[in-house]
């Protein structure tokens, strides 16, 4: 029961997304910029944090990568994560 709802669900999104297009025509393209950019952003932004986070660690700790290069990919799926939510809901 639980699939043919998300997919009367997911059916539902597109049919709104297709009126809406329909109603308000192409997207500008500043806006599609816009929307690069914000995703750019919602990456690069827990990724540096954490790469500053571990290299302040590093070099307190004085452990060379120790901290620095896993929590460079733990902020990269962050981003990678936020990214993808923002992207599914709109």
């Amino acid at each position: 029961m639980v699939k043919e709802e998300r997919l009367a669900e997911a059916a539902r999104k597109r049919a709104e997304r297709e009126r809406r297009w329909k109603a308000e025509g192409e997207v500008s393209f500043s806006r599609r910029l816009g929307q690069i950019g914000v995703l750019g952003w919602l990456i690069v932004l827990p990724t540096l944090g954490a790469l500053f986070l571990g290299r302040w660690l590093d070099r307190t700790f004085d452990t060379g990568i120790f901290f620095s290069a896993p929590l460079l990919f733990v902020g990269l799926g962050i981003g990678a994560y936020a990214a993808w939510k923002w992207i599914m809901r709109t």
